[in-house]
């Protein structure tokens, strides 16, 4: 069994060696992870120092900060994981991450999402990733590195071959970086899931979505992928779906927030009859209105037995498709998730996932909507049960101890973190 570290008071000399003030806020976290169970030093822990934390005072992680953490944690074995979101690290922060990632190896998890690191910094990062062989994840999401930084993390992921999941949402990136990512995973065979969230493209040909589809055509470890806002139309569909006919690894393919009609859905149905591996499939925030429904409808209920999750949040669905979803699980037993708030409930829609749900053949918990009568009639109220929804936040009250708001999780997990 491992000794206890005293984090705290290594930290403390640590800040009198640099002469750097205390961060309160890290002290605080230091201290409770001190305060741990010898047996969770054996296995090791995430040190949450996230600068969106609500439940105690937060006094935000800056690079100064972050130098003297890094030296603390530098041959500290048992720190697997370092949740630095929502703080106010820059370059010059990056270049600590850096020399730590170099030094350091036991860290798996790294979560860097929403500072203010750029270009220069995720150089460093990706960079300190060729040598790296520990790391797992890493979470980028909402540093501005633009097109230029993420070209060192396409860069990265040709020689890299530990990391499983990397997260380059909302970083700016444009078409050369996705072009380069896909083309990287073409060969890579330990990355599997990846998030290109919201790129900055200028172009209606869909050319990044063309790469992605060739990826898929001979990538065979890629589980997950994420390409919401990526004004994918019909045509990026079709492509997406031609690929996903040669591939048999993909598990979970997010496609909301984009510009997809009933026509790209029946790209979709066609393949979901034939695919056995899809498992989780988003479509929020689309427009495949009722056609687009039906069509998914009569590919889940007569042929696919693969699919378990379905989101069709807000898209503009009336009574008709939603009747024909409902009707398509009561013959498919596989599907057992299904979300569909933000569409245009009618009394028989109302109706019919009143009674999934009363019935017990739709629990409670993996889907978005509950039952209520008022005057007489059948409604539905939101629940905050989703795939991802604490995707950019976690409750103020604490820890999520249930997996309702986060239903992904718990069907397609791709590593440990």
């Amino acid at each position: 069994m491992s000794v206890r570290p005293d984090l705290h008071q290594h930290y403390v000399w640590a800040c009198q060696n640099l002469g750097q003030p205390e961060n309160p806020f890290i002290a605080h976290v230091l201290q409770e992870a001190d305060k741990n169970d010898k047996i969770i030093w054996t296995k090791g822990i995430t040190l949450k120092i996230a600068g969106n934390n609500h439940l105690v005072p937060v006094q935000k992680v800056t690079d100064d900060d972050l130098q003297v953490l890094v030296s603390v944690l530098r041959n500290t074995e048992f720190v697997t994981g370092l949740d630095l979101r929502y703080n106010v690290l820059t370059d010059a922060g990056a270049k600590h991450v850096a020399a730590f990632l170099q030094e350091n190896s036991s860290l798996r998890y790294l979560n860097l999402m929403f500072n203010d690191i750029g270009a220069s910094g995720a150089e460093l990062v990706a960079r300190a990733l060729h040598r790296n062989e520990t790391l797992v994840y890493l979470r980028m999401t909402g540093n501005k590195i633009g097109d230029k930084g993420g070209m060192f993390f396409a860069s990265m992921l040709q020689i890299n071959s530990t990391l499983e999941k990397l997260d380059l949402g909302d970083c700016d990136t444009g078409t050369q970086c996705l072009i380069a990512v896909a083309t990287a995973l073409a060969q890579n065979a330990s990355v599997k899931a990846i998030n290109l969230n919201r790129p900055l493209l200028y172009s209606q040909e869909e050319e990044t979505t063309v790469h992605v589809a060739l990826m898929l055509k001979n990538n065979s470890s890629l589980v997950e992928l994420h390409l919401c806002k990526h004004e994918m139309k019909n045509f990026g569909v079709e492509r997406l779906c031609e690929a996903l006919y040669d591939n048999s690894s993909l598990r979970y393919l997010d496609l909301g927030c984009n510009k997809i009609t009933c026509d790209g859905i029946k790209s979709l149905g066609e393949l979901l009859k034939q695919n056995k591996t899809l498992e989780i499939l988003d479509l929020n925030a689309n427009r495949i209105e009722d056609d687009g429904a039906i069509c998914l409808s009569e590919a889940l209920a007569m042929y696919n037995r693969t699919l378990r999750a379905l989101s069709v949040v807000s898209n503009n669905i009336s009574g008709k498709g939603l009747v024909a979803l409902s009707d398509a699980m009561k013959t498919n037993m596989e599907l057992s998730y299904i979300y569909i708030w933000g569409n245009k409930f009618d009394e028989a829609s109302c109706k019919a996932f009143s009674e999934l749900i009363q019935t017990g053949r739709l629990r409670p918990n993996h889907t978005d909507v509950e039952p209520y009568g008022a005057d007489g009639h059948g409604h539905l109220a939101e629940l905050s049960h989703g795939l991802r929804k604490h995707y950019y936040w976690t409750p103020s009250w604490g820890e999520v101890m249930h997996k309702d708001a986060n239903a992904s999780l718990a069907i397609t997990a791709v590593s440990e973190y």
